[in-house]
Formats: C-alpha cells, sequence, structure tokens
C-alpha cells in the first residue's frame, strides 16, 4: 500500500517545535497586526520564555497535537497550526492556524497549511469534524476555510471588540465525507 505524505503540502510541512523557534515567536508577538487576526485575546509582546512554557502547555495536552509550520523550500518557520479540545468519544476537534510571518501572508501558505491540519484530523487521528473561528474582518482566512471545504455555520455576532467596533466571528465545519469529497 502506498501512503500520502502525512505532514508535507505543497508550500508547508508540519514539524515539531524546536526550543530556537520561541525567539521568532517572540518577535512576531510584537506585531500587533498579526496578533489582531491571530487570536480573540488581548494583544500583548511575549517573551520567548513565556511562549515555551504556553507551547509546552500544548504539547503535554492529551486532546491536542500542535506543530510549527515550516516551508518546504527553505525550512524557513514560518507559524503554527494545530488541533486541540479533541472529543475523542465524538471525533471532533478544533482547528488553529496562524501564518505568522507576514512575508508569507496571502501566497497560499496557509491554505496549504489548512489542507495538512485536515489530512492529519482525517487520515491519521480518525476523526470526523473539524470546527474553527475567524473574526470577519480577516477575509484571507475565511477564503481560505472555505477554499479548503470548510462551510460557515455560524455566526456569533458583534463577539469581537476591536478600537470601539464590533466584529462578528465566523464559525466554519467540514465533516470527513465533505473532505474526503474533495480529495
Amino acid at each position: 500500500m502506498e501512503f500520502k505524505p502525512l505532514f508535507a503540502g505543497k508550500l508547508v510541512r508540519l514539524a515539531a517545535p524546536r526550543s530556537e523557534d520561541n525567539e521568532y515567536f517572540a518577535l512576531w508577538s510584537e506585531n500587533d497586526e498579526y496578533l489582531r487576526i491571530m487570536d480573540n485575546d488581548p494583544a500583548r509582546p511575549i517573551t520567548p520564555e513565556a511562549w515555551g512554557e504556553f507551547e509546552a502547555s500544548l504539547i503535554a495536552s492529551p486532546n491536542g497535537f500542535h506543530f510549527h509550520l515550516r516551508t518546504l523550500a527553505d525550512d524557513t518557520l514560518i507559524g503554527s497550526a494545530g488541533l486541540f479540545d479533541i472529543q475523542w468519544m465524538h471525533q471532533v476537534a478544533s482547528l488553529g492556524i496562524a501564518i505568522s510571518d507576514r512575508a508569507y501572508w496571502g501566497k497560499g501558505y496557509g491554505t496549504d497549511a489548512l489542507q495538512i491540519i485536515l489530512g492529519y484530523a482525517f487520515r491519521e487521528l480518525n476523526l470526523y469534524r473539524v470546527g474553527s473561528t475567524t473574526i470577519s474582518y480577516n477575509i484571507r482566512s475565511m477564503k481560505a476555510h472555505e477554499k479548503v471545504g470548510f462551510r460557515q455555520e455560524g455566526v456569533q455576532r458583534s463577539f469581537i471588540q476591536r478600537e470601539g467596533k464590533r466584529f462578528d466571528l465566523i464559525q466554519y465545519g467540514i465533516l470527513r465525507l465533505e473532505w474526503e469529497a474533495l480529495q
């Protein structure tokens, strides 16, 4: 039997975190634009040590899988992706992805990373459903989700507040059968 690549796509691969990567994530935490599309939490810079502690907690969770994203061309670290809040009994998980290095925004790296992490979720972890959310002003994320087969399942209206304005939180989901039909 021939197996499809599990950790590599066309542009990026899922890689194990390296301790030297903490410096990059700390540097990226100083980019407020990145922080405001990556997460719902208040933007704040963090130290390499704080990132390392945060990441250690992700890796230690039995209900999550966390990876760094590295380019295939030259092994450059560009972000992270993972599955979390896995409910094994129901075969469901939430997905998170961040292209942290803005030099790689809008060039297909996020879409490729979504394809890889979905393949891992459905082929390796035997999940049935993967959910994800994005903020309504993150158009690149919305397009990438829809391009790989996610369907918009709901909207939490005016969920996010940024600089005195309210934004919706868009909820996406994809089922294994939907993903398989696109392969």
